[in-house]
């Protein structure tokens, strides 16, 4: 593995997580009815930090491989998608609507775990706790989305 293909993809990731101090969940957060599931709050730094010392891993050893295309182009976009929702559901508060977000977010994660592993296994297994976790989160967003339907979305005029 190349460390400096993974302190590319770890500052990719670094990029992406800093949604989640630009879009911190805050006290609306904090008052929302939550599903029996939900992870304590010092779940969150450990799991994303973990996912992505992995996934940068991953990414670093697939990077260098031939035939990698559409295992970048999955890494790529997971990061596009998992940047994107914090600022939807967080920043917005549109719990719905961070759905729409998510979706694509788990397909992509899945691609990804499913195209590295093709290419190394190592690479592929780095992707099964991401997988996971936002299985976890998809159900939270639903769970969130029902439990709370009265939340109210911020218009993007107002931030």
């Amino acid at each position: 593995m190349d460390i400096y293909l993974f302190a590319i993809f770890l500052l990719a990731c670094g990029a992406a997580g800093a949604t989640g101090a630009l879009f911190p969940p805050g006290a609306w957060y904090k008052k929302l009815e939550k599903p029996w599931f939900t992870p304590p709050d010092w779940a969150f730094p450990v799991a994303w930090t973990s996912i992505y010392l992995l996934i940068s891993f991953a990414g670093a050893r697939v990077a260098v491989l031939e035939g990698n295309g559409f295992a970048m182009a999955f890494w790529a976009a997971q990061a596009g998608f998992a940047t994107l929702w914090t600022p939807v559901f967080f920043g917005l508060r549109r719990l719905r609507g961070s759905l729409a977000v998510m979706a694509p977010l788990w397909l992509c994660v899945l691609g990804a775990l499913v195209t590295h592993m093709q290419l190394d296994f190592w690479a592929g297994l780095a992707f099964v706790p991401y997988l996971l976790w936002v299985t976890v989160a998809a159900a939270l967003n639903v769970q969130m989305w029902r439990l709370n339907p009265d939340v109210e979305p911020i218009k993007p005029d107002t931030l």
